[in-house]
């Protein structure tokens, strides 16, 4: 069996060929084995995930909801003013992974947080 390398995006080692492109199943990424870009595994654009005012938020990070959130197919609110701990930075529309006191894990978006 080759070895194929392992996606440049989210390093997942599941990649695939097909069609003389390498497809990664994890984040959907395409790349061709020709480019030096991508083929480097480095995943050189590291996105800087800002909260609300515009500051650098990192992993870890306590921050505040600066608005009234509803839960989707929940009856729930997530309070203004809520304090989450240690949130973590993944990729998507929703770019902070976290767990709130008394809701349980979530997504949130970083624009409706402040860092505290």
């Amino acid at each position: 069996m080759s070895q194929l390398p392992a996606c440049p995006e989210c390093a997942s080692v599941y990649t695939y060929e097909d069609r003389g492109l390498y497809i990664c199943p994890e984040c959907a990424h395409e790349w061709s084995p020709q480019d030096p870009a991508d083929s480097s595994g480095a995943g050189g654009d590291e996105r800087e995930i800002r909260d609300a005012n515009g500051t650098v938020l990192a992993d870890g990070d306590t921050v505040t909801v600066i608005k009234d959130l509803k839960i989707k197919g929940s009856s729930q609110v997530v309070k203004v003013g809520t304090k989450v701990r240690n949130i973590r930075l993944v990729d998507g529309d929703h770019d902070i992974d976290c767990k709130i006191d008394g809701i349980g894990a979530m997504k949130l978006k970083s624009e409706f947080v402040r860092k505290a």
